[in-house]
């Protein structure tokens, strides 16, 4: 039973989708403050001290207010787009991480270039001869 599932696991497939979860779980906290503390701040005061979490458009509500909180704070409705380049920033760094790790996982997976081929199954052989067979009548 545990050879079975030891060549499951080895499909690539599972070991890829694992890699995936774990890695995405762990970085979460890391890769969010990595970009609120530490990208974003440095981008803020290239632009001119500008808080990217700050950008939003008011849909209903105070139009005059020019903090996030405090437009949430007195209920109105706002598109938070800042926010939401925080997040997609996130998505990135983990993504580009996510694509290493499997890169690199999949590089230990290949077999070796100079390894001889897997031997040809049975009942591909005998279809083989018998096409060859018809071919010469």
């Amino acid at each position: 039973m545990f050879k079975e599932f030891r060549t499951f696991l080895m499909r690539g497939n599972v070991i890829d989708l694992a890699v995936g979860v774990i890695v995405g779980a762990s970085f979460t906290g890391i890769v969010n403050s990595l970009v609120k503390d530490i990208l974003m701040p440095p981008i803020g005061l290239l632009l001119g001290g500008i808080d990217f979490s700050n950008f939003f458009v008011t849909l209903k509500g105070d139009h005059s207010l020019t903090n996030l909180k405090a437009a949430q704070d007195a209920g109105a409705v706002t598109l938070n787009y800042g926010l939401f380049g925080n997040t997609l920033l996130n998505f990135v760094i983990v993504a580009f991480v996510l694509f290493m790790v499997i890169r690199q996982i999949n590089k230990l997976q290949r077999p070796p270039k100079d390894a001889p081929p897997p031997p040809t199954p049975e009942d591909v052989q005998l279809l083989r001869e018998i096409r060859d067979a018809l071919k010469a009548r």
